[in-house]
Protein backbone atom coordinates (compact mmCIF):
# COMPACT_ATOMS: atom_id res chain seq x y z
CA UNK A 1 0.00 0.00 0.00
CA UNK A 2 2.77 2.16 0.72
CA UNK A 3 6.49 2.32 -0.42
CA UNK A 4 8.97 5.09 0.44
CA UNK A 5 12.51 5.72 -1.33
CA UNK A 6 14.97 7.88 -0.03
CA UNK A 7 12.72 10.00 1.05
CA UNK A 8 14.02 13.44 2.72
CA UNK A 9 12.88 16.73 3.21
CA UNK A 10 15.20 20.22 4.14
CA UNK A 11 14.11 23.56 5.77
CA UNK A 12 16.54 25.66 5.30
CA UNK A 13 19.62 24.71 7.26
CA UNK A 14 17.34 21.59 8.93
CA UNK A 15 17.54 18.11 7.42
CA UNK A 16 14.24 17.18 9.32
CA UNK A 17 14.08 13.44 7.16
CA UNK A 18 16.64 11.43 4.86
CA UNK A 19 16.88 8.39 3.56
CA UNK A 20 13.69 7.04 4.66
CA UNK A 21 12.95 3.82 2.65
CA UNK A 22 10.12 1.74 4.01
CA UNK A 23 7.10 0.00 3.09
CA UNK A 24 3.47 -1.08 4.74
CA UNK A 25 1.21 -3.99 3.36
CA UNK A 26 -2.31 -4.17 3.30
CA UNK A 27 -4.29 -4.17 6.45
CA UNK A 28 -0.74 -3.85 8.50
CA UNK A 29 0.09 -0.89 11.08
CA UNK A 30 2.90 -0.01 10.77
CA UNK A 31 4.66 2.22 14.12
CA UNK A 32 7.48 5.23 13.85
CA UNK A 33 8.64 5.16 16.96
CA UNK A 34 11.19 7.74 18.10
CA UNK A 35 11.84 11.33 19.93
CA UNK A 36 10.60 14.62 19.96
CA UNK A 37 12.28 16.21 16.09
CA UNK A 38 13.16 12.59 14.89
CA UNK A 39 10.88 13.56 11.59
CA UNK A 40 8.06 11.03 12.53
CA UNK A 41 5.27 13.86 11.91
CA UNK A 42 7.51 15.53 8.60
CA UNK A 43 7.46 11.91 7.63
CA UNK A 44 3.57 11.42 7.84
CA UNK A 45 2.97 14.55 6.30
CA UNK A 46 5.17 13.89 2.91
CA UNK A 47 3.47 10.68 2.85
CA UNK A 48 -0.13 11.94 2.82
CA UNK A 49 0.76 14.38 0.05
CA UNK A 50 0.48 17.67 2.67
CA UNK A 51 4.08 18.39 1.62
CA UNK A 52 6.67 17.55 -0.93
CA UNK A 53 9.66 15.96 -0.57
CA UNK A 54 12.81 17.44 -0.94
CA UNK A 55 14.54 14.13 -2.21
CA UNK A 56 13.05 10.53 -3.14
CA UNK A 57 9.67 9.68 -3.37
CA UNK A 58 6.72 7.38 -2.49
CA UNK A 59 3.63 5.57 -3.83
CA UNK A 60 0.53 4.32 -1.92
CA UNK A 61 -1.50 2.29 -3.46
CA UNK A 62 0.13 2.70 -6.80
CA UNK A 63 -0.38 6.62 -6.86
CA UNK A 64 3.12 8.47 -6.97
CA UNK A 65 3.54 11.84 -4.52
CA UNK A 66 3.98 14.85 -6.72
CA UNK A 67 1.98 14.05 -9.76
CA UNK A 68 -1.39 12.05 -7.79
CA UNK A 69 -0.75 13.86 -4.31
CA UNK A 70 -4.06 15.26 -4.79
CA UNK A 71 -5.56 11.98 -5.59
CA UNK A 72 -3.37 9.99 -2.05
CA UNK A 73 -4.98 12.96 -0.39
CA UNK A 74 -8.38 11.68 -1.14
CA UNK A 75 -7.94 8.65 -0.04
CA UNK A 76 -5.78 9.23 3.31
CA UNK A 77 -6.75 9.87 6.82
CA UNK A 78 -4.23 12.25 9.11
CA UNK A 79 -4.99 12.55 12.77
CA UNK A 80 -2.09 15.41 13.90
CA UNK A 81 -0.44 15.93 16.93
CA UNK A 82 -2.52 19.27 17.33
CA UNK A 83 -6.27 18.72 16.34
CA UNK A 84 -7.05 22.26 14.59
CA UNK A 85 -10.51 22.14 15.35
CA UNK A 86 -13.17 25.55 15.00
CA UNK A 87 -13.61 26.20 17.89
CA UNK A 88 -17.42 27.94 17.28
CA UNK A 89 -18.75 25.17 15.28
CA UNK A 90 -19.98 22.18 17.35
CA UNK A 91 -18.57 18.54 16.90
CA UNK A 92 -20.73 17.87 14.14
CA UNK A 93 -20.92 21.31 12.49
CA UNK A 94 -16.66 20.25 12.18
CA UNK A 95 -17.27 16.77 10.69
CA UNK A 96 -20.09 18.10 8.63
CA UNK A 97 -17.49 20.88 7.40
CA UNK A 98 -14.48 18.45 6.96
CA UNK A 99 -16.41 15.74 5.33
CA UNK A 100 -17.94 18.21 2.59
CA UNK A 101 -14.05 18.86 1.92
CA UNK A 102 -13.91 15.05 1.28
CA UNK A 103 -16.44 15.20 -1.32
CA UNK A 104 -19.33 13.96 1.59
CA UNK A 105 -22.50 15.34 0.79
CA UNK A 106 -26.40 15.00 2.31
CA UNK A 107 -27.77 11.37 3.66
CA UNK A 108 -23.88 10.20 3.45
CA UNK A 109 -22.53 12.96 4.98
CA UNK A 110 -25.27 12.56 7.79
CA UNK A 111 -24.58 9.05 8.42
CA UNK A 112 -20.59 9.19 8.30
CA UNK A 113 -20.96 11.93 10.86
CA UNK A 114 -23.88 10.08 12.82
CA UNK A 115 -21.62 6.77 13.18
CA UNK A 116 -18.12 8.56 13.83
CA UNK A 117 -19.73 10.28 16.79
CA UNK A 118 -21.16 7.30 18.03
CA UNK A 119 -17.39 5.27 17.58
CA UNK A 120 -15.63 7.82 19.65
CA UNK A 121 -18.29 8.02 22.24
CA UNK A 122 -19.40 11.42 21.51
CA UNK A 123 -22.92 11.51 20.33
CA UNK A 124 -24.56 12.69 23.35
CA UNK A 125 -22.48 15.94 22.91
CA UNK A 126 -22.69 16.50 18.88
CA UNK A 127 -24.27 19.66 19.38
CA UNK A 128 -21.31 21.13 21.66
CA UNK A 129 -18.87 23.86 20.35
CA UNK A 130 -15.66 22.36 20.73
CA UNK A 131 -14.36 25.12 22.17
CA UNK A 132 -16.01 24.21 25.27
CA UNK A 133 -14.31 20.48 25.32
CA UNK A 134 -11.79 18.54 27.04
CA UNK A 135 -8.06 17.77 25.38
CA UNK A 136 -9.49 14.71 25.35
CA UNK A 137 -12.50 15.18 23.47
CA UNK A 138 -11.21 17.50 20.88
CA UNK A 139 -8.56 14.72 19.84
CA UNK A 140 -12.07 12.27 19.51
CA UNK A 141 -13.35 14.86 17.05
CA UNK A 142 -9.97 14.65 15.38
CA UNK A 143 -10.12 10.90 14.85
CA UNK A 144 -13.84 10.81 13.85
CA UNK A 145 -12.69 13.57 11.06
CA UNK A 146 -9.30 11.53 9.87
CA UNK A 147 -12.02 8.63 9.69
CA UNK A 148 -14.86 10.21 8.54
CA UNK A 149 -14.56 9.64 4.68
CA UNK A 150 -13.47 5.53 4.78
CA UNK A 151 -9.44 6.08 3.88
CA UNK A 152 -7.56 3.50 2.50
CA UNK A 153 -4.59 4.66 4.57
CA UNK A 154 -4.84 5.94 8.23
CA UNK A 155 -1.94 8.19 9.28
CA UNK A 156 -1.99 8.61 13.21
CA UNK A 157 -0.12 11.05 15.45
CA UNK A 158 -0.49 10.10 18.99
CA UNK A 159 -3.68 9.06 18.66
CA UNK A 160 -4.33 8.51 22.27
CA UNK A 161 -2.71 11.64 23.43
CA UNK A 162 -4.87 13.16 26.34
CA UNK A 163 -7.16 10.47 26.41
CA UNK A 164 -7.97 8.15 30.01
CA UNK A 165 -6.91 4.82 29.62
CA UNK A 166 -10.70 3.29 28.76
CA UNK A 167 -11.14 6.22 25.89
CA UNK A 168 -7.54 5.13 24.66
CA UNK A 169 -8.27 1.17 24.89
CA UNK A 170 -11.38 1.76 22.74
CA UNK A 171 -9.36 3.75 20.06
CA UNK A 172 -6.54 0.78 19.91
CA UNK A 173 -9.27 -1.89 19.46
CA UNK A 174 -10.84 0.67 16.80
CA UNK A 175 -7.63 1.04 14.70
CA UNK A 176 -7.64 -3.14 15.35
CA UNK A 177 -10.63 -3.91 13.51
CA UNK A 178 -9.87 -1.56 10.90
CA UNK A 179 -6.37 -3.07 10.14
CA UNK A 180 -8.93 -6.53 9.91
CA UNK A 181 -10.82 -5.04 7.36
CA UNK A 182 -8.03 -4.67 5.51
CA UNK A 183 -6.78 -0.64 6.12
CA UNK A 184 -2.89 0.42 6.08
CA UNK A 185 -2.01 2.61 9.23
CA UNK A 186 1.10 3.96 10.04
CA UNK A 187 0.98 5.20 13.51
CA UNK A 188 3.52 8.06 14.92
CA UNK A 189 3.71 7.47 18.99
CA UNK A 190 5.96 8.20 22.16
CA UNK A 191 4.40 5.07 24.07
CA UNK A 192 6.14 2.03 23.65
CA UNK A 193 3.49 -0.47 25.32
CA UNK A 194 0.69 1.07 23.09
CA UNK A 195 3.43 0.71 20.21
CA UNK A 196 3.98 -3.15 21.10
CA UNK A 197 0.86 -4.08 21.92
CA UNK A 198 -0.98 -2.13 17.93
CA UNK A 199 1.57 -2.14 15.77
CA UNK A 200 2.74 -5.38 13.34
CA UNK A 201 6.10 -4.00 12.98
CA UNK A 202 8.09 -1.13 14.01
CA UNK A 203 10.76 1.88 12.82
CA UNK A 204 12.61 3.48 15.34
CA UNK A 205 13.42 6.74 14.10
CA UNK A 206 15.76 9.59 13.93
CA UNK A 207 15.98 11.49 11.06
CA UNK A 208 15.98 8.32 9.04
CA UNK A 209 15.12 4.82 9.86
CA UNK A 210 17.74 2.97 12.81
CA UNK A 211 15.86 -0.58 12.14
CA UNK A 212 12.31 -1.76 11.23
CA UNK A 213 11.34 -5.15 12.19
CA UNK A 214 8.61 -6.75 14.16
CA UNK A 215 8.16 -6.15 17.79
CA UNK A 216 9.14 -9.46 19.26
CA UNK A 217 12.31 -9.60 16.90
CA UNK A 218 13.08 -5.94 17.82
CA UNK A 219 13.48 -7.32 21.60
CA UNK A 220 16.40 -9.39 19.72
CA UNK A 221 18.84 -7.25 18.43
CA UNK A 222 21.68 -9.90 17.86
CA UNK A 223 19.27 -12.75 16.21
CA UNK A 224 18.97 -14.81 19.00
CA UNK A 225 16.56 -14.87 22.29
CA UNK A 226 17.69 -16.04 25.60
CA UNK A 227 15.01 -18.45 27.11
CA UNK A 228 15.16 -19.19 30.49
CA UNK A 229 14.38 -22.43 31.65
CA UNK A 230 14.38 -23.19 35.73
CA UNK A 231 15.38 -26.30 37.54
CA UNK A 232 14.54 -27.95 40.83
CA UNK A 233 16.07 -30.91 42.06
CA UNK A 234 19.55 -32.02 43.11
CA UNK A 235 21.53 -31.91 40.03
CA UNK A 236 23.43 -28.52 39.64
CA UNK A 237 22.29 -26.54 36.83
CA UNK A 238 25.80 -26.09 35.26
CA UNK A 239 25.83 -30.21 34.53
CA UNK A 240 23.19 -29.88 31.59
CA UNK A 241 25.65 -27.20 29.33
CA UNK A 242 27.80 -30.11 27.72
CA UNK A 243 24.55 -31.30 26.57
CA UNK A 244 23.47 -28.05 25.58
CA UNK A 245 26.42 -26.97 23.53
CA UNK A 246 26.01 -30.01 21.36
CA UNK A 247 22.51 -29.23 20.40
CA UNK A 248 22.60 -27.79 16.87
CA UNK A 249 20.13 -25.00 17.92
CA UNK A 250 21.75 -23.68 20.71
CA UNK A 251 23.62 -20.72 20.09
CA UNK A 252 24.97 -20.16 23.66
CA UNK A 253 24.16 -21.52 27.67
CA UNK A 254 25.05 -20.33 30.83
CA UNK A 255 23.80 -21.41 34.50
CA UNK A 256 22.61 -19.16 37.19
CA UNK A 257 20.79 -19.15 40.57
CA UNK A 258 19.34 -23.17 39.45
CA UNK A 259 18.64 -21.90 35.96
CA UNK A 260 19.58 -22.31 32.55
CA UNK A 261 19.71 -19.57 29.93
CA UNK A 262 19.74 -20.77 26.45
CA UNK A 263 20.46 -18.72 23.64
CA UNK A 264 18.01 -19.93 20.47
CA UNK A 265 16.78 -18.32 17.17
CA UNK A 266 13.64 -19.36 16.96
CA UNK A 267 12.31 -19.97 20.58
CA UNK A 268 8.87 -21.33 20.02
CA UNK A 269 10.37 -24.22 17.21
CA UNK A 270 13.26 -24.58 19.99
CA UNK A 271 11.66 -24.85 23.03
CA UNK A 272 10.04 -28.28 22.75
CA UNK A 273 12.99 -30.09 21.45
CA UNK A 274 15.16 -28.52 24.18
CA UNK A 275 13.03 -28.99 26.92
CA UNK A 276 12.66 -32.73 25.66
CA UNK A 277 16.38 -33.11 25.80
CA UNK A 278 17.09 -31.92 29.17
CA UNK A 279 14.22 -34.23 30.11
CA UNK A 280 15.70 -36.99 28.55
CA UNK A 281 18.79 -35.98 30.43
CA UNK A 282 17.22 -35.93 33.74
CA UNK A 283 16.21 -32.38 34.13
CA UNK A 284 13.45 -31.60 36.55
CA UNK A 285 12.04 -28.33 34.69
CA UNK A 286 9.70 -26.08 36.60
CA UNK A 287 9.41 -23.02 34.18
CA UNK A 288 10.48 -22.29 30.39
CA UNK A 289 9.81 -18.41 29.31
CA UNK A 290 11.42 -16.35 26.80
CA UNK A 291 13.89 -13.90 28.64
CA UNK A 292 13.77 -11.40 26.29
CA UNK A 293 14.86 -7.75 26.49
CA UNK A 294 12.00 -5.17 26.44
CA UNK A 295 11.46 -2.94 24.09
CA UNK A 296 12.37 0.35 25.48
CA UNK A 297 15.89 -0.92 26.34
CA UNK A 298 15.69 -1.84 22.83
CA UNK A 299 14.77 1.77 21.36
CA UNK A 300 17.06 3.68 23.96
CA UNK A 301 20.04 2.00 23.01
CA UNK A 302 19.22 2.47 19.27
CA UNK A 303 18.40 5.93 19.49
CA UNK A 304 21.26 6.67 22.11
CA UNK A 305 23.63 5.01 19.42
CA UNK A 306 22.30 7.17 16.90
CA UNK A 307 22.83 10.35 18.71
CA UNK A 308 26.65 9.21 19.50
CA UNK A 309 27.39 8.91 16.22
CA UNK A 310 25.36 12.49 14.91
CA UNK A 311 27.62 14.32 17.57
CA UNK A 312 30.76 12.90 16.24
CA UNK A 313 30.14 13.23 12.73
CA UNK A 314 29.11 17.31 13.81
CA UNK A 315 32.50 17.07 15.85
CA UNK A 316 34.39 16.17 12.95
CA UNK A 317 32.32 18.25 10.46
CA UNK A 318 33.08 21.46 12.75
CA UNK A 319 36.80 20.68 12.56
CA UNK A 320 36.95 18.12 15.62
CA UNK A 321 37.33 18.66 19.26
CA UNK A 322 37.97 22.21 20.99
Amino acid sequence: MIEATGLGKVFGNLTAVHDLSFTVGDGEIFGLLGPNGAGKTTSVRMLAGLIAPTTGGATVNGMRLGPDSQRIRAVSGILTESPGLHDRLTARQNLGYYGRLYGLRGATLRRAVDRYLGIVGLADVGERRVGGFSKGMRQKVAIARALLHEPEVLYLDEPTSALDPSAAKLIRDFVATLRDAGRSIVVCTHNLDEAERLCDRIGIMRGTLLQVDTPARLRRRNGTASVRVDLVGARRADSFLDLLGALPFVEGARASNGSLFVEVRDPRGDNPELVRNLVDAGARIVGVAEDAVTLEQVYLDLVGEAATRDARHAGHAGGGSE
